[in-house]
């Protein structure tokens, strides 16, 4: 049997190392034109610090890949023929496939504003973005990103450690709250703007504003504010890289649509990770999930369903972790930026601004929905164990310290959580609305 990937990355190796572990007899290709062999996408940034080279990012070995009969093949995918279970490659050689598994990623949104293919205008998502603002951010003084994610932060701080001027453009009120509650996003707000960057909130991005040699001097927002710049980043969010099966019988929304065995319309034919858009998903889950770790269980789960152990793909707690500059931060569960009528929340900052923690809950039962830690490492296993056993908001107060990272190094903030809680509890003063 030959089993075809395309994408090499979390997704794409994750399945081919497990189904190599399950079955030895098979022929595994995995194709991808980005790179020779995989790395880890998120290292992007410290190779762009100085912190690593490109080389430190691979997790293996090069001649891993032979030893374990995984063939590569450094190509894009130009087309998908279903009836002769084949696909075509830019270099005109063609693959058969007795299973296929797309695991072809994102790709950056364009802005569609008028300069956006202006040099110097780019977004960063793969190795080819990190070259080309390598090249487009030498030797400059200022520039501007557009976007409040992950992303956006991630290369305001890249930026920033060249000493380049950066002012990031934020449609919200405050950065990310989209996805952080208004206290939170105003925290990292500030920490950004104490490490120098310019944060413009409640604003638009216009145009881009070209010199005379075709590449980017300024952009303009919303209010007609001028802002030289010799880069642009655009970060304003990714989309399934799917754009080579346009005109293949696979059924697309705004990603390959998938049932819960990451089964397409296809007979033989599978689809995980960021291109991957679930048709019925669960209550409460996005139907296309963008994040390393569930593109890694995914990958695990349809492994098993290939080698022959078919169950339905469960992703469990919802959890995700990022760095803003020197906060981390962790969120398990249910937090979104605005809570229903059905949750109350339970919200604790330090008064240095730098440390933050929320604990969100049911009304009626006050049982436990979801956290956020900002500047304080918390263990995963408990978060996740406390909402699916039903906690009560009381006794994830009282047991704090049961999930405290490294108790003996750190500062026992729970106390002060603690006391805190006390006293919102005696006043009844929990968030609401």
């Amino acid at each position: 049997m030959n089993i075809v990937i395309i994408g090499n990355g979390i997704t794409g190796i994750t399945c081919a190392r497990n189904i190599r572990k399950q079955l030895s007899d098979v022929r595994i290709t995995v194709i991808s034109g980005e790179s020779d062999y995989f790395y880890s996408r998120t290292a992007l940034m410290y190779i762009y610090m100085g912190h690593m080279k490109f080389e430190n990012t691979k997790p293996y070995e090069d001649w891993f890949w032979q030893k374990n009969r995984i063939d590569l093949v450094k190509s894009h995918v130009t087309c998908l023929n279903t009836d002769s279970k084949s696909i075509e490659l830019d270099t005109n050689r063609t693959i058969s496939y007795d299973k296929l598994i797309i695991a072809s990623g994102s790709k950056p949104n364009k802005s569609g504003l008028r300069g956006e293919n202006l040099k110097g205008v780019q977004g960063l998502y793969n190795l080819q973005d990190l070259k080309e603002m390598t090249l487009n951010t030498s030797e400059i003084n200022s520039a501007v990103v557009v976007g409040g994610g992950l992303i956006g932060i991630e290369m305001a701080e890249m930026l920033h450690s060249r000493n380049i001027d950066v002012t990031m453009i934020v449609r919200e009120k405050a950065y990310w709250n989209n996805v952080l509650p208004l206290e939170e996003a105003k925290l990292i707000s500030r920490h950004i703007s104490a490490h120098g960057i310019n944060v413009l909130l409640e604003t638009e991005l216009k145009e881009f504003i070209p010199d005379e040699n075709g590449r980017v001097k300024a952009v303009q927002t919303d209010s007609d504010k001028i802002i030289p710049c010799q880069f642009a980043g655009v970060t304003i969010g990714v989309s399934p890289n799917i754009d080579f099966l346009k005109e293949s019988p696979l059924e697309t929304d705004r990603g390959i649509l998938v049932n819960e065995y990451l089964e397409t319309n296809i007979p033989d034919v599978y689809a995980a990770g960021d291109c991957a858009q679930f048709r019925n998903p669960k209550a409460g889950h996005p139907a296309i999930e963008q994040l390393w770790y569930t593109g890694k269980m995914q990958a695990e789960a349809l492994a098993e369903i290939i080698y022959g152990n078919k169950k339905v793909y469960n992703r469990g707690i919802w959890f995700n972790s990022a760095k803003f500059f020197n906060i981390e931060y962790q969120t398990y569960g249910e937090v979104n930026p605005e809570l229903n009528d059905h949750t109350q929340s339970f919200y604790w900052e330090h008064p240095n601004g730098n440390l933050a923690f929320r604990a969100n809950f049911s009304k009626v039962s006050k049982c436990i929905k979801g956290f956020n830690f900002l500047g304080i490492r918390f263990r995963q296993v408990i978060a996740e164990d406390w909402i699916r056993n039903h906690k009560t908001i009381e006794y994830v107060i009282e047991n704090l310290n049961q999930g405290w990272f490294d108790p003996e190094f750190s500062i026992p903030y729970y106390n002060d959580i603690k006391h805190m809680f006390s006293i919102s509890e005696n006043n009844n003063t929990f968030c609401t609305d």
